[in-house]
Order: C-alpha cells, then sequence, then structure tokens
C-alpha cells in the first residue's frame, strides 16, 4: 500500500506544471525592453547584406504563389490563407525593421499582381507592417520557445485581424464594425492555436537550416 502511495506521488509530482514567478514575469519584461534598442539596430544593419536581401525576394515570390494558389475567400471581409508564412520567417530571421518593410512592400506587391483586384486601402499595407514589428520584436534573436510563438500569434490575431482588420473592412466595404466582427473573432480563435503550432514546427525547421546556412545568428 505505501509503495502504491508513493507510485502516486511520484506521478503528481511530474504532472505538476513548472510555476512561474512575478519576480521571473518582470525580469523577463525588462529584459525585453532592454533588448528593443539593440535588435532595431541589429535589424536595420541586415539590409547592408546581399545575401538576406535576395532571401527576402525568394519569401515574397512564395508568399506570391501561396496567395494565388492556397487563399480561400469567405466573403470580402473573412479569407483563410497560408500566405503570412513567408513574412513569418523574414520576421523571425531578420527582425522587426525588414520585417515590417517586406510586409508593407510585398502588400503593395500582391495588390499589383492581382491585377488591381478590389480598391486598393492603405490600412491593409499598414497591417503587415504593424505585424511585422510585433513578431519581429517578440522573435528575432531571441530563444525560440513556443510561449513566444504562441503570444505573438495571439497578438497578431487580436490586435491586427480583430480589432484593426474589422475596421478597415468596415470602412472600405461599409459594413457595420459589430456585425461583422463576431465572424472574425470566432475565425481568429480557431486558427490560433493551429496557426501557433504550424508556426512553431516551420521557425524550427527555419532555425536548424536557414540560421545554420547563415552561419551568424545564435542557434536555439
Amino acid at each position: 500500500m505505501q509503495k502504491i502511495k508513493k507510485a502516486i506521488s511520484v506521478n503528481e509530482e511530474h504532472l505538476k506544471l513548472p510555476r512561474i514567478s512575478a519576480r521571473a514575469v518582470k525580469k523577463i519584461w525588462t529584459e525585453e525592453i532592454k533588448s528593443l534598442p539593440r535588435n532595431f539596430k541589429s535589424s536595420a544593419k541586415e539590409l547592408q547584406d546581399l545575401r538576406k536581401l535576395v532571401f527576402c525576394g525568394l519569401m515574397a515570390a512564395l508568399a506570391v504563389i501561396l496567395s494565388a494558389t492556397t487563399t480561400i475567400k469567405l466573403g470580402p471581409y473573412l479569407r483563410i490563407g497560408f500566405s503570412g508564412y513567408p513574412n513569418r520567417i523574414v520576421e523571425y530571421l531578420l527582425g522587426p525593421v525588414i520585417g515590417s518593410l517586406f510586409g508593407g512592400v510585398l502588400d503593395i506587391l500582391k495588390y499589383f499582381l492581382a491585377d488591381g483586384d478590389g480598391m486598393f486601402f492603405l490600412g491593409y499595407t499598414l497591417n503587415p507592417m504593424l505585424a511585422g514589428l510585433i513578431v519581429g520584436t517578440l522573435l528575432y534573436r531571441k530563444p525560440l520557445k513556443l510561449w513566444r510563438v504562441v503570444l505573438a500569434e495571439f497578438l497578431l490575431k487580436m490586435l491586427i485581424n480583430v480589432c484593426l482588420g474589422t475596421l478597415w473592412s468596415s470602412i472600405l466595404y461599409g459594413y457595420g464594425f459589430m456585425a461583422i466582427l463576431p465572424a472574425r473573432l470566432i475565425k481568429n480563435i480557431i486558427q490560433w492555436p493551429v496557426d501557433s503550432v504550424l508556426l512553431f514546427m516551420i521557425l524550427q525547421t527555419v532555425s536548424k537550416t536557414v540560421k545554420r546556412a547563415w552561419n551568424d545568428m545564435p542557434l536555439e
């Protein structure tokens, strides 16, 4: 009987989730704030590396192909696609500065390659630029952890897709903000865990291949 109780207690110890103290959270937050100027400066310097600019060109081409072949439209204000993953890779590898520029330029490029499909709206160009800042700030030159990817995806879904995306659609198409908000919110909540896990797996592969090939970035 004592052996059974001992075995149960050992299993319970293994099942306990690690606790993060308020001090640890404060320390992480302080380090994140302190690293911002350094990471933005480092990201800006990536513009001087020709191979990384060529890499951006390849990612842009991949994004255009994915946008044309994998995007599913569920109406004028709701769509599902996979063309954002090249953006996430660029933001992870090259930081918030290049990530933001890449997102803005790519959005304009996609518009003209689509033969002006729909009205050009600057708000939709602002979205990928802000996304580049968010993801680049959270992931660039940081240890690749699942919680970072989950947090980045949550901010993208809620701030960019749900809030700003709904606002731009209501302005552009004349829909009521609250009328289209529920569908967009539900869609992004469902996609959040799936996209987080998928992005984490993609970035793990990128970390082991592209970073190793460049040989100038810390491997996690």
